[in-house]
């Protein structure tokens, strides 16, 4: 005689069957990943570097990237990799004020050099005036490019501050050009970065 078995164990049984099989590799991967952050013999080097005001000797492994020291050693996750390859800007951070990809700069070549991250924007609680033009403006679609748009802008902004002048909406666009929007938010970012720094048509 054949056991009935009701829908919703059915179902109950063949979901974690499909959890238990797609965990086996992301923990393998996870594994795999841990014992070569691990290998013995990879060359390493000892680096001095301000991040965000605060002053830090890391050790760090030369084939570090910028980015990877930044996510997944100093725990500052507001940088974003995208594309990993220089393209999408999604990963802009300021290194003694001028905007680099931060995947494309080893993190061995930092030593010695003031690091700024999205992090480093707001002072005592308080967000800078981009940031605030940025929600005002409806600047960030899914907000996962938004990092990287507020350091490029950011690095616009006080150039011109040091000039005692006011960018225009076409030199904006310019200078936000190497940073990509999935969601197409273009517009948006520009009148944030124009209302942030006062408007120059």
């Amino acid at each position: 005689m054949t056991k009935k078995i009701s829908r919703r164990r059915f179902v109950e049984g063949t979901s974690a069957g499909i959890v238990a099989v797609a965990t086996v590799p992301a923990v393998k991967a996870q594994q795999k990943a841990a014992a070569a952050a691990t290998l013995p013999g990879v060359p390493k080097t000892t680096i001095r570097i301000n991040v965000n005001g605060v002053d830090r000797r890391v050790e760090v492994e030369d084939r570090w990237t910028l980015v990877e020291l930044l996510r997944d050693h100093l725990d500052l996750t507001g940088t974003k990799i995208g594309c990993d390859r220089g393209e999408c800007g999604a990963c802009t951070v300021l290194v003694d004020g001028t905007p680099l990809y931060s995947c494309s700069q080893l993190a061995v070549w930092m030593n010695g050099r003031s690091i700024q991250t999205v992090e480093g924007l707001a002072k005592n609680g308080k967000l800078d005036p981009l940031q605030e033009a940025f929600i005002q403006h409806d600047a960030p679609q899914c907000g996962y490019c938004t990092s990287g748009q507020l350091m490029i802008a950011k690095a616009l902004l006080v150039s011109y501050e040091k000039k005692n002048a006011r960018p225009t909406r076409d030199e904006v666009r310019a200078a936000m050009t190497g940073n990509l929007c999935r969601c197409s938010n273009y517009n948006h970012y520009v009148e944030a970065v124009m209302a942030a720094g006062g408007e120059n048509a």
